[in-house]
């Protein structure tokens, strides 16, 4: 089922990473007989080799130090859950989203889904995750999300201000906030644990090359199946869901992601079998239609 080869060396989530990916190069080769470095001297003042090593460090210091990114469930994944939404929408909360999106000519909510990972910035970093204890999958916000700095509590705010009378251009962002954050609560590492930073350091082999958990989830899953976003979302439509969707609390969201996490088999043999997306794939579809129709019921709740 898993039919392409899934490229993990792509990069971590840029608000867990502190490294690259077990199997990425590093971007030079510096000479290992080269002299120590005093920090004091010009590079002008330098041996060409020594200046070289000077060089080529400070490359590698500032590329392990760079923000690495990857999409939560890519953007394929962000419009299959805006596109499912849409189509759940009331009349009044249509109307509303049409208006919001009209400030932005050509917006749908789809091309908005996946503005909160092209515009991430350290301040929002946190804001698409939420960590859980090995032991626990309740949520609790004092110990998981502390002064508000978590995708539950990012969700809860965005939605006051969607919801009030704000003007429409600090609206509009609120709503792109909430598209994307709702869809990413709903992906299972995206409420795992610190210790793996949600799975980005759990390396794996998938058909000879390497990935990681996290990249398998946001990506590797999802591009098994090759179907386009508007194929798929018109299938996920049909999944059956629980009639009564008012329990959409994000914090709910949270605890079932952090639940499928801790499911047996989640985290599969370093060598990936078929057998992982035979079983993960169905719940991974399950959270993508039950993302698009909890987004829409959030969102009929506060643009009526």
């Amino acid at each position: 089922m898993l039919n392409e080869v899934i490229r993990g060396d792509i990069g971590m989530q840029e608000e867990r990473a502190t490294g690259i990916a077990l199997s990425a190069p590093l971007p030079c080769a510096c000479p290992q007989d080269a002299g120590t470095i005093d920090g004091s001297i010009a590079v002008t003042s330098m041996t060409p080799l020594t200046a070289f090593r000077f060089l080529c460090a400070a490359f590698i210091a500032a590329f392990l130090a760079a923000p690495l990114r990857v999409m939560a469930w890519g953007a394929q994944g962000h419009q299959v859950v805006a596109t499912i939404a849409l189509a759940r929408l009331s009349a009044p909360a249509r109307a509303e989203v049409d208006r919001l999106l009209s400030l932005e000519p050509g917006a749908t909510l789809a091309s908005i889904a996946t503005w909160a990972d092209e515009n991430r910035d350290p301040p929002t970093a946190s804001w698409h995750y939420v960590n859980f204890p090995r032991n626990s999958c309740r949520y609790d916000a004092k110990r998981d999300c502390p002064d508000g700095q978590c995708v539950v509590e990012a969700i809860n705010r965005q939605a006051e201000v969607l919801a009030s009378r704000a003007p429409d251009r600090e609206r509009l962002l609120a709503l792109k906030y909430v598209v994307h954050f709702v869809a990413d609560v709903h992906q299972p590492l995206h409420a795992g644990h610190a210790d793996d930073r949600g799975g980005n350091t759990y390396q794996l082999r998938a058909f000879g090359d390497g990935t990681n958990l996290h990249a398998l989830w946001d990506f590797g899953l999802i591009r098994s199946l090759n179907e386009s976003p508007q194929a798929m979302s018109r299938r996920l439509l049909r999944i059956p869901l629980a009639p009564d969707l008012s329990d959409s609390l994000a914090s709910r969201a949270a605890e079932e992601s952090c639940q499928i996490v801790q499911m047996p088999g989640f985290y599969p043999e370093r060598a990936l079998s078929s057998s992982y997306g035979q079983q993960f794939v169905p719940v991974m579809e399950q959270r993508l239609a039950l993302a698009g129709a909890r987004l829409a019921a959030l969102l009929n709740r506060v643009l009526r």
